[in-house]
């Protein structure tokens, strides 16, 4: 049989670290970064005696995530403990939540492109729960020595395990990047897949057409990018059927993605079930929420990705292509959002977004997590090119700067130069400069010939450079040939 034979069943375990300032159980700094084990205390390094106490923004941060999933709120929650043994994890069991998480019974929908065919999915969410992370062990291959760093023990993190609702790599890949926005419109998450803030865990297995239940299945972990998700997936869909083609079993085990050679590799076998032991961890109370709190929580969304997409194309009147290119990107349609409150002009600000901006993304000449420019900077520049106080040209230049080392635009525009301050009597001068430089082409326009009009414009543009805007130029100088 060929791989497209078989049926892909795929499901996916997300785990997103959660923007809070201190970690889920104590008062520790859960920035990203600092030096080893210079973020713990005895509580997340898990010292005899120490009790947790639930970090609250937490716990409404992962109801946020929730909701911006289409999940339901379980009012009654219970934290658990995960109980097994690894370096990376001091206490020997990490607080987590099994049978009454924060969130059940999510919907996302996706849109995708797949062989050149548009399609679209309503992936379901079967849950959403709060857990600790563990930390960071640093391997010494040279000196033979394992070493742990428990600055991230206790990274408040949601985990989003969802139904075994996927069928391809396009289609897992897309979902990661819509929960990704979902996540970062929510407020909840900044999801920097190089900062390991978002992360996930692959679990596939292939049928038949004709088999009634799923087979078995093998889960790749810790994949950190959306192009190691897709690759993981591609290359296990192979490698399983190629096994069952040879009439071989596929064993039920964790597997890691091995990113230069493009494989997975088996990490170990798991033919039975781990024994977590799992037990309500009696040391955390009960999380108990009323409609009230419930209310309150879902109202302090802000808007969200599929709001301002409607918006950008039904108030703004943005075409659709190019309201998704703003709306994808969270920091871009941030900066848009913004540059609107000093410009009330949607169209050129979405025109210079998608055109400049973009343009300069893409050469890696702006990162848009922290750019040079600010918003209000960004539609100073578009106001001053439309209302002509730059030239077209001269604004791309102005914003190369502003990109580069930042800037007021008028400033910029000062020193350069290129600030347009009209001066009809020096227009005029000029105009007759380049009448008297310029006989036999004025008597060429004179005779009918309209097309040297545009050479006696550039004359007058090159002389002017930038002193005036093309339309005072054009209507002085059809003026002045009229009166000869």
């Amino acid at each position: 049989m060929s791989v497209s034979d078989y049926i892909p069943v795929i499901g996916l375990e997300i785990h997103s670290e959660l923007l809070t300032k201190s970690k889920v159980f104590c008062t520790c700094s859960a920035e990203f970064g600092g030096d080893k084990n210079s973020r713990c205390c005895p509580v997340c390094s898990g010292l005899p005696g120490t009790l947790p106490v639930i970090n609250q923004t937490a716990v409404e941060y992962a109801v946020k995530a929730g909701y911006a999933l289409g999940c339901s709120i379980n009012k009654f929650s219970v934290f658990d403990r995960k109980n097994y043994f690894y370096p990376d994890l001091p206490k020997a069991y990490q607080i987590s939540q099994l049978n009454l998480p924060l969130c059940i019974n999510g919907n996302v929908p996706i849109e995708y492109e797949e062989n050149g065919e548009k399609k679209s999915k309503n992936i379901r969410i079967n849950r959403i729960h709060l857990e600790e992370d563990a930390g960071k062990l640093i391997h010494d291959d040279l000196n033979g020595v394992s070493l742990a760093d428990y600055n991230r023990c206790g990274i408040p993190l949601i985990e989003i395990v969802t139904e075994p609702d996927i069928s391809s790599a396009e289609e897992a890949r897309t979902l990661v990047e819509k929960i990704s926005l979902l996540l970062q419109y929510a407020g909840v998450s900044d999801c920097k897949m190089e900062q390991g803030s978002i992360r996930c865990d692959v679990n596939i297995s292939l049928m038949k057409p004709t088999d009634k239940e799923f087979g078995t299945r093998a889960e790749i972990k810790n994949l950190n990018s959306l192009k190691s998700i897709y690759r993981t997936i591609e290359y296990e869909i192979k490698r399983q059927a190629r096994l069952l083609d040879r009439g071989e079993r596929i064993v039920q085990e964790t597997r890691r993605y091995d990113d230069n050679k493009g494989e997975t590799r088996t990490m170990r076998t798991k033919e039975d079930a781990h024994d977590y032991k799992y037990f309500p961890d009696p040391d955390i109370l009960q999380v108990n929420f009323t409609d009230e709190d419930l209310d309150r929580i879902r109202n302090s969304l802000p808007e969200m990705p599929y709001q301002r997409l409607d918006k950008y194309i039904n108030v703004y009147k943005i075409p659709e292509k190019e309201a998704r290119i703003i709306v994808n990107n969270k920091r871009l349609s941030d900066l848009f959002e913004n540059a609107l409150k000093v410009y009330n002009n949607p169209k050129s600000l979405a025109n210079f977004v998608n055109g400049e901006i973009m343009r300069r993304m893409n050469l890696g000449e702006i990162d848009i997590e922290a750019p040079a420019f600010t918003a209000e900077e960004a539609a100073k520049l578009v106001q001053m090119s439309d209302t002509e106080k730059v030239t077209k040209n001269d604004a791309k230049e102005i914003f190369r700067e502003m990109a580069e080392k930042g800037g007021d635009p008028e400033e910029i525009a000062k020193q350069r130069g290129m600030l347009i301050v009209t001066d009809t009597g020096k227009v005029n001068e000029v105009i007759d400069k380049v009448i008297a430089a310029n006989e036999k082409a004025v008597n060429q326009y004179k005779s009918g010939d309209v097309k040297v009009f545009g050479f006696l414009m550039g004359q007058c543009s090159k002389e002017l450079r930038g002193a005036a805007t093309p339309k005072v130029i054009k209507e002085e100088l059809e003026k002045k040939l009229k009166s000869l």
